[in-house]
């Protein structure tokens, strides 16, 4: 990996398998992370919005990630979520993360409590000193409530272990003000952006999208590398119709992309309480929008 792109270009968000009961299914994500990464992922962020953290134990974000670290070795990076809205417990994830064999710290803001910009800027600073693996801030406002500033980005971009972020504000160009003052790698969270952000300097993206496919996802970065920009264009904008039903059509990425994997016979499972599993009109919708995608 790059400095540029320090996990890698193509991350996906992976989702959490679970069984049917509901039980943690380490067997599962160590088959869909091998997947994954076969079909070209650089890197696998477990335990984020889409790996639906807020419902796992500490002890199974913890299997989480030495169970995919067992099954990818060093051919992928593996940036583990730890983010809540309490400091002392973000400090004890991202310490037991570094045990298990994480690359990376994926740290939210602190959601629900909404502290003053000063306050957030201190919470990764304590978290990004308790351990010694790199972190990524992830910025996703219309979840968490709170906004990480561009000039608190900026001013947490002089710690040496804040590295990069996911950007989920929907602030063109606030990332843009941000990459034109930083060296932080700058990783598109909304599949939408994965090729605007990426040609304005970005690293990559981190995609929920990327669960059901991966590879077509990776085209786009390696068209636009290649220096074929319309073809990068195209695919990116083929890709859209599967994008809007996954992302923007009124139910959860992690709903739509266990629907997906289910119906395909991948691991996912069930979703956990309080989401719910999309019903048999949407999963129908979802397929048929997917096998349009696929079959050019």
């Amino acid at each position: 990996m790059t400095t540029d792109s320090p996990f890698g270009r193509a991350l996906c968000a992976m989702i959490t398998p679970f069984t049917e009961e509901g039980a943690l299914d380490l067997d599962g994500a160590q088959r869909l992370a091998e997947r994954l990464v076969s079909e070209g992922c650089d890197g696998l962020v477990l335990s984020g919005t889409t790996g639906e953290s807020p419902t796992t134990t500490d002890a199974e974000k913890s299997a989480l990630v030495a169970a995919v670290r067992e099954a990818v070795g060093d051919r992928a990076t593996v940036v583990a979520g730890v983010g809540t809205f309490d400091t002392r417990h973000t400090v004890e994830l991202a310490l037991e993360a570094e045990k298990a064999g994480a690359d990376g710290l994926l740290v939210v803001a602190p959601y629900y409590s909404k502290p003053p910009q000063d306050a957030v800027e201190a919470h990764f600073r304590e978290v990004a000193d308790a351990s010694g693996l790199p972190v990524v801030l992830y910025d996703i406002p219309g979840r968490t409530g709170t906004r990480i500033e561009p000039d608190t980005v900026i001013r947490l971009a002089e710690h040496p272990r804040v590295v990069a972020v996911k950007d989920c504000s929907y602030d063109f160009l606030g990332a843009q003000k941000v990459l034109a003052r930083t060296d932080l790698a700058y990783y598109a969270g909304c599949d939408e952006h994965n090729l605007a952000l990426y040609a304005v300097g970005g690293a990559g993206y981190i995609s929920t999208v990327a669960n059901i496919v991966p590879r077509q996802l990776r085209a786009v970065l390696d068209a636009f590398e290649a220096g074929d920009t319309p073809v990068a264009a195209r695919l990116q904008q083929r890709a859209t119709p599967l994008i809007e039903a996954m992302m923007s059509a009124g139910l959860p990425g992690t709903v739509t992309a266990k629907a997906l994997l289910n119906a395909l016979g991948l691991p996912a499972g069930p979703v956990r309480a309080p989401l719910r599993p999309a019903d048999r009109g949407a999963v129908d919708g979802l397929l048929a929008v997917y096998e349009e995608f696929t079959a050019g």
